[in-house]
Order: C-alpha cells, then structure tokens, then sequence
C-alpha cells in the first residue's frame, strides 16, 4: 500500500509543495515505489489532479492498481492534515505525529518535552504535525491566533515553546492575559505591531473555522489527541505515545530493508 508523506505549506521552511508532490506521487506510482508517511492534503490538488488526468497522467492511472488509487483518493479528503498546519522536524519523515493541541492546555504543556524528545530521538525518521484545538475558550483562541501569526513570519517553533514555558503567566487558573501573550511571543521573536494587524483577518478565522471542523470529524474530546501515521494513539499516555512512534520507526526500517 501507498503510504504518503506530509508537508504542509508554510513560508520559508514551511513550505508548500503541491505540484511537485502530485508529480513525484505519479511517477512513484508508475514505477511502485513505495512512499512511506501520513497522507495529506494538497489544497489546489483537486484542480491539479484534474487538469493531470486529462492529459498525460491518464496512462499512469490506466495501469494503477485499486488499492493505489483509493490511497491517491484520500489524499483529497485528509481531515488530519491541512496546508497550513505547522510542522516540527524532517519535512520527508515517514513517521507523522498529529497532534491536537490546546495552547492553554496544561497537559499539552506537558508532552511538548516528550514530543522534543522523540523529534530529538529521530530526527531524520519522525515530524510533528500541530493542529489548534480551542478548548478553553476566548484565552486558547488568543494564543492560536499568536501562533498563526507567528507561524506565517516563520517564528512558529520559538514562539509555541516559548508560550508553553511561561504558561502559568497568561493562562493560570483561567486567567487571561492577552497582552501577557502578546509580550512573550515578541521577546521570541514575533513582530507584535504586524502580528496584532493580523489576528482577527479572515484568513485566521478560516484556519481556525477549518482545524475546529478537523477536530469535529475526528471526534477529538481531549487535548493532547495523538494520531501516528493516520492511528490514533489508545491507549493513551507518554510511554504509550513513545512505544507507538518506535515500533512505526522500526517497521518502516525493516520494510527499506527488505526492498
């Protein structure tokens, strides 16, 4: 079976990659290779995908087995990835992690060290995707905001750490702080006067409209949520999470070796 890799669009390192992803899939296709990974969705691929199979992609697919075309098919309708989700590591790692997150979140809090630990661990075999879960209200819809803003002047990773460090100082006990939130993102790196011009644009709203949508049809109740390559974590805890991204690492190992 195909499996996919994932890579969200993001600027500078987080990049998009669309045509060149659906080129690569045909031709690794064609030639049934196998592509290990989470499946993600391509956000112009419908039109791509359709402008490809009326021309030259059309004897690629007369000769694609029916298990590789459902695969393809899905990539079109991925609720656990999206363009503009963040991601931490290997941008061709054939291990995803799909996080569920609540910036406000204590727990997520704490598994942020572990999910350092395992990027740490395998650094060439495993990424993090992030989704944002607002679960608590007006103080997690702030803090996502910040890290959209963050995330599209490519300070996404220094400002999410930072903002789970100092925690306790913006969302301790429900007590909300949005300038606290604005003051820490700036000191790792946010350009606060450009980033407060862009928290309430349409295009906030719509990440946020789309990632909540996510977190519906996936029917995520608790933050952190954890799938690994498309498997949600149950049972879940930190050993679990470990376990479950090692023994992914190790049969992906032993699949390259056995090709």
């Amino acid at each position: 079976m195909i499996k996919f890799n994932t890579t969200a669009a993001r600027p500078g390192k987080y990049k998009t990659i669309a045509c060149h992803f659906l080129i690569k899939l045909l031709s690794q296709t064609s030639s049934k290779k196998n592509i290990s990974g989470a499946a993600n969705l391509v956000f112009a691929g419908t039109l791509t995908l359709t402008a490809i199979s009326m021309t030259a992609a059309a004897p690629a697919f007369s000769n694609t087995e029916p298990d590789q075309l459902a695969d393809m098919e899905s990539l079109f309708d991925n609720t656990l990835v999206r363009p503009h989700s963040p991601i931490l590591g290997a941008e061709d790692a054939p291990v995803t992690i799909v996080e569920f997150f609540d910036p406000a979140c204590e727990a997520c809090r704490a598994f942020y060290p572990l999910t350092k630990r395992i990027l740490a661990t395998y650094p060439e075999q495993v990424q993090l995707v992030l989704r944002y879960t607002s679960f608590h209200g007006d103080i997690s819809d702030t803090a996502i905001r910040v890290l959209e803003a963050a995330r599209r002047q490519d300070v996404f990773e220094p400002v999410l750490e930072t903002l789970l460090a100092r925690q306790e100082q913006w969302a301790s006990h429900g007590r909300f702080d949005e300038q606290a939130i604005l003051d820490i993102a700036s000191q790792a790196g946010l350009d606060q006067a450009s980033a407060e011009a862009f928290l309430d644009s349409p295009e906030v709203q719509a990440t946020i409209n789309q990632d909540m949508d996510d977190v519906r049809k996936n029917k995520v109740l608790q933050t952190p949520t954890f799938f690994i390559n498309g498997e949600l974590l149950s049972p879940f805890g930190m050993q679990e999470l470990f376990d479950a991204v090692k023994r992914e690492v190790e049969d992906i190992s032993e699949e390259e070796v056995t090709q």
